[in-house]
């Protein structure tokens, strides 16, 4: 198994770009985040557009940080993006997750191991 590099190909201009796509996508319909290890689970509200925009963030964020592995899923009432991180990297998951997290939104959860 290959393994990749612990790191962001996002440019010093495109990175702010993309944590305020994040903080958006958040703030418009972020329900609740969970981390657990190496492993976390966004839940969005299912409303019109919110599944096409996580999505399109997964696609994205997979082509600059292609060491994550990203999975979107429609379930009744909620898109789930789940996102898996190589040992070594979960405190790049954990800060990824903190940027869909609106400063008055519901807290992140955070458990060790599993």
């Amino acid at each position: 198994m290959e393994h990749l590099p612990i790191a962001c190909s996002l440019s010093a201009t495109e990175l702010p770009v993309r944590r305020e796509q994040m903080a958006a996508l958040g703030r418009d319909a972020l329900l609740r985040a969970r981390v657990e290890s190496a492993h976390a689970e966004l839940r969005f509200a299912a409303e019109r557009g919110i599944h096409a925009r996580v999505l399109a963030f997964a696609a994205a964020e997979s082509e600059c940080c292609a060491f994550l592995t990203m999975r979107v899923d429609a379930v009744p009432g909620a898109v789930v993006l789940s996102i898996d991180a190589p040992e070594g990297a979960e405190p790049v998951l954990c800060e990824l997750v903190e940027a869909f997290t609106p400063r008055q939104a519901p807290a992140t959860e955070r458990r060790a191991g599993r």
